[in-house]
């Protein structure tokens, strides 16, 4: 989407931007706040609004991505490094902890692209930069190069570390004798351009056995070499110099593999600070309720509850929508009514929609295929030209006529303002009728009743008005869609004191075209307020129907808990009853099966003993026969004794 300078000016962008900025944790986020350009088409910006959703659940899922708060913009570093070829230890450290930040982030997002595939879109412009990292390893946090920086370097510095004991020990015998010491200002051995000395009183300069070689911040005194550490210095000096220019080498070797890969660094700069944004626009939705607004392939818009984010807390909640079943929107209504407000709402909306960021409006919000953003906003002169406000105004408005297509969204604030009330509001008319045939997407805001007609009476243009407490002079900030808002000048004069008699001229003066419309007008008012009160009787009537629906959908859920309950509870006893019987029927059945098994047995031992018995009688019976034979035998012999 291209946004004119006038506009960008115009809806404050700027200071918008500077308010999401100061949520970002850091510089290079903030400017990525401030440099974002809208997005070239709807692809884009369908990419933009998905990879922030990404971002958003990732944060809520699985926590914060990596994060270093201490991290700078390089990119202008390694810009001027580019003319001079060097890079200061500071500035490497700083680079050095932003390649740090870009090797956490890579690894962090590339373990969660599966899940998460739109961070495939920040990857693409990531490169690896552990190889610079592990280079630059060698610098401590303050700048300084580490000994093993270099071989020569570490050989350097220990040379320098011999010879400094050295001279720290003739320094300290110097210390300790008396003449010397009482012309001292110090009893201090001083390292003062890369060479030891004295701090000597100004009156014992001619007698101290040494030269001059810098002077104190209060001339009072002066920096002494000692002779007999001359050249000890001399080769300290030197050892130095060579010292210097090994780190000056070294960073300029490191200076040189960084400009080779000074766009990658740049391209990884920006991937940083737009997840720093991300973070931004996410703390902007936690506090102030911003929302993602869907998109349509239409031209049009529909926000829902949207607020001017520069207003805080004293910002009015609006519902304005333009393209869906009108081009155009007229808004009438007093001054100080909120018109403008109104229309720098709706702009500042579909600018930061088309950023891909949240929007300061509700859920249900509606972005469309918007292409271009115009705006006629403000009392503007053009000095430079030499030309008057009005005259001001139709160069713009001119300008933008000659750019403008069917996708383009024009906001028109206080159109056939600034000259002759019946001319003005011609032009106004027509300006509409021709963005009318453009097929653009207009607001305007107007007090000319002639407009105000031609808006109720034309095809695809539809009026509001801001709603407009005539009881306390102020204005409520409501758009009402489809009802023409009056001026209410003489209602406003006559409440603030205006005598009577002027106000009932004025009403006079006004030609009976004008009264009519003007009644016509406050005759629709009181129809809405007379059908919004019929509808909040209705409202009310719906909740209460909705909290006794609740109450006896709960009070059912209640009565289904318990009969589940209950039908479970006598299933357990059931079940519990028919083991019981299983068990009972298991017991009885091996008694029966273990008492046939006894009965068997008896009758099996009662044949037993009824054969036995028959065996017995048999016996007896055979014994008693034998027994009557033999008795029947005795009795035939004579009987003798013995």
């Amino acid at each position: 989407m291209y946004i004119e300078k006038a506009a960008y000016g115009s809806l404050e962008i700027s200071k918008i931007t500077e308010l999401i900025s100061r949520r970002c944790r850091s510089e290079i986020g903030a400017l990525v706040a401030r440099n974002i350009a809208p997005a070239f088409d709807m692809a884009e910006l369908k990419r933009r609004q998905a990879l922030y959703m990404d971002v958003e659940r990732y944060r809520g899922y699985k926590g914060e991505l990596p994060w270093i708060n201490e991290i700078v913009s390089v990119a202008f570093m390694l810009e001027a490094a580019e003319e001079n070829g060097l890079l200061s230890g500071e500035e490497l450290v700083k680079i050095r902890l932003l390649l740090t930040l870009s090797g956490r982030m890579k690894e962090a997002l590339s373990d969660a692209r599966e899940e998460y595939p739109n961070f495939g879109i920040l990857l693409r412009d990531m490169r690896d930069f552990s190889e610079e990292a592990r280079m630059l390893a060698v610098i401590d946090d303050d700048g300084h190069l580490y000994d093993y920086a270099s071989e020569k370097l570490s050989l350097l510095r220990q040379q320098m570390r011999g010879l400094k004991e050295t001279v720290r020990r003739r320094g300290h015998a110097l210390l300790n004798d008396p003449s010397v010491t009482g012309m001292l200002q110090e009893r201090v051995l001083t390292l003062r351009n890369g060479r030891y000395a004295f701090l000597v009183r100004q009156d014992a300069l001619s007698q101290f056995p040494g030269s001059v070689i810098d002077r104190s911040g209060s001339g009072s005194s002066v920096y002494m070499e000692p002779r007999s550490l001359m050249s000890l210095n001399n080769e300290y000096s030197k050892l130095y110099g060579e010292e210097m220019l090994e780190e000056t080498r070294i960073f300029r070797e490191f200076t040189a593999k960084l400009i080779n890969r000074k766009n990658g660094i740049v391209d990884t700069e920006n991937v940083l600070g737009t997840i720093d944004l991300f973070y931004a626009l996410s703390e902007m939705t936690r506090v102030y309720k911003w929302r993602v607004p869907g998109l349509s392939p239409r031209a049009q818009f529909s926000f829902v509850r949207a607020r001017h984010p520069l207003l805080g807390d004293k910002s009015v909640p609006i519902e304005i929508k333009c393209g869906g079943d009108f081009r155009i929107l007229v808004i009438t209504g007093p001054n100080t009514g909120g018109k403008t407000v109104a229309l720098k709402t709706a702009g500042v909306c579909v600018y930061l929609g088309w950023l891909g960021f949240p929007i300061p409006a509700g859920e249900g919000s509606i972005l469309g295929d918007i292409g271009e953003l115009f705006t006629d906003i403000g009392d503007e002169q053009s000095i430079e030209q030499s030309l008057s406000t009005f005259s001001a105004h139709i160069t713009h408005v001119t300008e933008i006529l000659n750019k403008v297509t069917p996708r383009s969204l024009v906001m028109l604030d206080e159109l056939g303002a600034g000259t002759d009330p019946e001319e003005g509001a011609a032009l106004g008319i027509a300006l509409l009728d021709w963005l009318r045939e453009q097929g653009a997407l207009v607001l305007a805001t107007t007090h000319h009743n002639p407009i105000k007609r031609f808006a109720l009476t034309t095809q695809d243009i539809e009026t509001a008005s801001v709603e407009f407490d005539g009881a306390t002079l102020s204005p409520t900030y409501r758009i009402l869609i489809g009802i023409p808002g009056r001026s209410n000048a003489l209602l406003i004069a006559g409440k603030l004191g205006m005598r009577r008699s002027i106000i009932e001229r004025a009403e006079r003066a006004i030609n009976g075209r004008e009264i009519s419309m003007e009644d016509l007008i406050g005759e629709l008012h009181e129809k809405r307020a007379a059908l919004e009160r019929e509808a909040s009787a209705v409202e009310s009537s719906r909740k209460k129907l909705a909290a006794l629906e609740k109450d006896y959908e709960a009070k059912i859920k209640a009565i289904e808990e318990k009969r589940d309950a209950l039908i479970a509870n006598a299933d357990k006893k059931a079940l519990s009853i028919v083991r019981n019987a299983e068990d009972s029927a298991r017991a009885l059945i091996k008694n029966m099966e273990n008492a046939q098994a006894e009965s068997e047995a008896r009758r099996e031992l009662e044949k037993k003993r009824s054969h036995f018995q028959k065996i017995e009688k048999s016996a007896i019976k055979r014994e008693e026969q034998k027994e009557s034979v033999e008795s029947v035998a005795a009795t035939s012999h004579e009987l003798k004794a013995g």
